[in-house]
């Protein structure tokens, strides 16, 4: 009956199916307390030494480093490596690592310096005290993975599990043969294993923590429980020795009874597990605020002299290890990094010791049993009953070596564990783990490209749907413009044009401020004439001021023009400028300058001597025509102006201005300067040889008449020729006596006088003609002038009469006959300058 009792109350636990009982070989290492080895003279640290990406370096060569101090950094799966000494950083390069490629990759190469000095360490004995995400993220800081052989980061973990986790399981089984890292280290380190048990408990706010072990391990089992001593919030469950009992599934098979699904995890059914020397890490992390930088390594095999346990600093090549242990290599002796069946054989001994490194096993040649070919599969099923995930290997071997993926993975192959089971028991000597590990490595190859070309696709559909949103957005605004044009109604085009209409009223278009600025370039003008005459003396070149009354009555005519246009047209008459000029005025200044001009001219003619006068005066009047049109001129003027100013002013003006036009004072005084240069002209070509008398009547009349011209040279031409007829017959002394003085005693210089006088007679012949041209000219000019004030005179009526506005600035489109008359003004005022000129250098 006592034996029923005991029965009910022990723990009950359960089996799985598959597994093997290989040699345990355990023996050999575990009872040897753990030992340190020296420090080697180069430390090899990998950064990358766990399941996910490297994290960002952080030093640089030439750095110094403490023990503990981060090389690298990140977050997530990307966990930070520390110093495992302290010491130099010699470089920083690619290096071969602890993989079944031996491919190489990017390693921190650390000189120690021998002192081995901690950096300032942070610990946190009431870790309850503060927050569960600060503990998790000091134990991501201290970069702990799990030490069982997965390398899985440990915060990823407990983050992923922080709900719906009521089971934490600690994984103390070391099911597989030679290692004992676990049992040394729960042996020698039972309190801390413990401890970092209750803090992922704390995390996870676990139920329950169960430890699991197996009953091979009897040392580890006792130093547990008298760690545990009365507590209850940990149970140790001791269970059957059996391969692969340490596997997750498997050890959640045991404790539990529950089954991880297919394709999911044990968190799916809230269960967590965490290996024994994953706790100790964490305690280490956390209470002692030390970073992971070493792990216990056991060094086991027939070629090691003395198997065991050490501490090993992340980073030890693993000759510095087989060196201090008695490794004494065979003739193609292999060296494996793990156990017999689940490790791999190490490329080189020159790789360093990672964080995942629990075991480094040197058998000898007969240790391993035989080493035969590989042979034909026999179709024997020893593999299926031994395998532990109750999975098919000899179907998966042949879709493996096939390269049938589909077929592979519709047989679960995700699912081995590559425990190693079927491997063991299989009689053709196949190594079935390494197809399914190249199987496995395959197919999240084609995982990855098929992610990418997914990725790639919803790239592309994203980019077309937003263009094709883009298009229809465009083409939603193009319709809207077309409805919102269409819909627009006569309304709102009566009211666009009353704006362009309104616009036009107010702001003046550029025909009007043409005008304008005539008007203004009139008027100042006039204003320029006044002045001149003033200040000035009267010249040729003086500003005529009869001119600028002329064309200030044309702007005035213009001003009218544009004050008769429509109203819409002309811009605001408050806002223009009055620019017209009073015609009266206009007259009065005129009259005004007219006198100054003659008080000057009066002023320099008394200077001239008496014979310039002389000559003047009849020159001045020589010509009735034009002084007949300067009459006429000068009548219409005051005619104008009698009309304009009334009774009072008329005889002022007619009085100032007949006698002034009758002959005009400037033009006196440049016909006498023209007649002094022809008498001197002509008093040089006579020379000494003319007498006095005829000189005195030459003189005055030589350049004036033509046919005095004529008749001197026929007599000169006589006198020559009688010259040549007394020499010819030799006449006698006695000659007339009116014309001995004159005869010139030789012919050459007759002739050179006959042809001097047919010249003369040419050019005052000519003179004449332009002279009668440019008189004409000046007809045309001052009958053009005497309509453009009548025109003008008529306009100003018509706006007096009218009580017209003030009147605006002449538009550009002024009336034809005033600018014809304008025209005709110019030209017969550069005519009349042109002939002048040419007769002055003539004589």
């Amino acid at each position: 009956m006592l034996n029923l009792f005991n029965f009910l109350k022990k723990e009950k636990v359960w089996d799985f199916e598959g597994g093997i009982h290989p040699p345990e070989m355990k023996t050999q290492s575990n009872g040897t307390p753990l030992s340190e080895l020296p420090l080697p003279h180069r430390f090899i640290i990998p950064l990358k030494q766990h399941i996910g990406h490297e994290g960002e370096i952080c030093v640089a060569p030439g750095d110094r480093v403490l023990r503990g101090q981060p090389l690298t950094f990140g977050t997530g799966r990307m966990l930070p490596v520390h110093a495992p000494t302290s010491g130099v950083i010699e470089a920083i390069g690619q290096h071969m690592t602890a993989h079944p490629s031996g491919l190489s990759e990017l390693c921190v190469f650390l000189t120690p310096d021998g002192e081995d000095r901690w950096m300032p360490l942070d610990p946190l004995p009431d870790y309850r005290q503060h927050p569960r995400a600060d503990i998790v993220q000091r134990i991501h800081d201290a970069g702990v993975a799990g030490l069982g052989g997965a390398g899985f980061p440990t915060a990823t973990k407990l983050k992923g599990g922080l709900r719906g986790v009521n089971t934490l399981i600690i994984n103390a089984a070391e099911c597989e043969p030679y290692i004992t890292a676990d049992d040394r280290l729960m042996q020698d380190y039972a309190a801390e294993v413990l401890e970092g048990s209750r803090i992922l408990a704390w995390v996870l706010q676990a139920e329950r923590v169960l430890i699991g072990i197996e009953d091979n391990k009897p040392e580890a089992i006792a130093a547990l429980k008298q760690a545990l001593g009365s507590d209850r919030d940990l149970q140790i469950r001791v269970i059957p020795t059996k391969y692969p009992s340490g596997g997750a599934k498997q050890l959640t098979r045991i404790l539990t009874g529950k089954e991880v699904p297919h394709g999911g995890r044990s968190t799916d059914i809230g269960v967590l597990m965490q290996n024994v020397g994953t706790a100790w890490a964490v305690k280490r992390a956390i209470v002692n605020g030390e970073p992971i930088t070493e792990r216990v390594v056991t060094l086991t095999g027939e070629a090691i002299a003395q198997p065991r346990n050490v501490w090993s600093r992340l980073g030890t090549p693993i000759s510095h290890l087989l060196h201090h242990v008695g490794f004494t290599p065979a003739p193609r002796q292999m060296v494996i990094m793990g156990g017999p069946l689940m490790g791999f054989t190490l490329p080189s001994l020159d790789v360093p010791v990672v964080k995942i490194t629990n075991c480094i096993l040197a058998p000898s040649a007969t240790e391993m049993g035989n080493n035969d070919e590989e042979q034909s599969c026999i179709r024997c099923s020893a593999c299926a009953d031994a395998c532990p995930a109750k999975l098919l290997p000899q179907q998966l071997y042949w879709y493996s070596q096939g390269g049938d993926h589909d077929k592979a993975r519709a047989h679960h192959i995700d699912d081995c564990i590559e425990c190693g089971a079927c491997a063991y028991v299989c009689p053709s000597n196949i190594p079935l783990v390494q197809y399914y590990r190249q199987e496995k490595a395959e197919l999240r190859a084609i995982d990855l490209e098929a992610k990418r070309t997914l990725e790639a696709k919803a790239r592309f559909e994203a980019r077309q749907a937003r263009l094709e949103r883009e298009k229809q957005a465009r083409e939603a605004r193009h319709e809207e413009a077309k409805q919102r044009v269409a819909r627009a109604d006569n309304g709102e085009l009566a009211a666009a044009k009353a704006r362009v209409k309104a616009r036009q009223v107010t702001e003046p278009d550029e025909a009007t401020l043409e005008a304008q600025r005539e008007a203004r370039h009139a008027q100042a003008r006039l204003r320029q004439a006044e002045a001149q005459a003033e200040t000035q003396p009267v010249t040729r070149q003086s500003v005529d001021p009869r001119k600028a009354a002329v064309e200030a009555a044309i702007a005035r005519a213009k001003a009218k023009k544009t004050a008769e246009k429509p109203a819409e047209a002309v811009p605001d008459a408050a806002t223009a400028p009055d620019t017209a000029a009073d015609p009266r005025k206009a007259a009065v200044e005129a009259a005004i300058a007219r006198a100054k001009a003659k008080k000057a001219a009066q002023a320099e003619g008394a200077e001239a001597t008496p014979a310039a006068d002389s000559t003047a005066a009849p020159e001045a009047a020589a010509d009735p025509r034009k002084a007949a049109v300067e009459a006429a001129i000068a009548r219409a003027r005051a005619k104008k102006a009698a009309q304009a100013e009334g009774t009072e002013a008329a005889p002022a003006a007619d009085s100032t201005a007949a006698p002034d036009d009758a002959a005009d004072p400037r033009k006196a005084a440049v016909e006498a300067a023209i007649a002094r240069a022809k008498a001197k002209k002509a008093a040089q070509a006579e020379g000494a040889e003319a007498t006095p008398a005829a000189h005195s009547t030459a003189a005055p009349d030589d350049a004036a008449d033509p046919r005095k011209a004529a008749v001197e040279a026929a007599i000169a031409r006589a006198r020559a020729k009688k010259a040549a007829q007394a020499e010819g017959a030799d006449a006698a002394p006695a000659v007339d006596s009116t014309s001995a003085p004159d005869a010139a005693p030789d012919p050459r210089k007759a002739a050179i006088e006959a042809a001097i006088a047919r010249a003369k007679a040419k050019k005052a012949a000519q003179a004449e003609s332009d002279a009668d041209a440019a008189s004409r000219d000046a007809a045309a000019l001052a009958t053009a002038a005497h309509f453009a004030v009548e025109n003008a005179e008529q306009a100003q009526e018509q706006a007096n009469n009218a009580n017209a506005e003030p009147e605006q600035a002449p538009e550009l489109n002024q009336p034809d006959d005033a600018r014809k008359a304008a025209i005709a003004a110019a030209i017969a005022r550069a005519k009349a300058r042109k002939a002048q000129s040419s007769t002055t250098l003539e004589d």
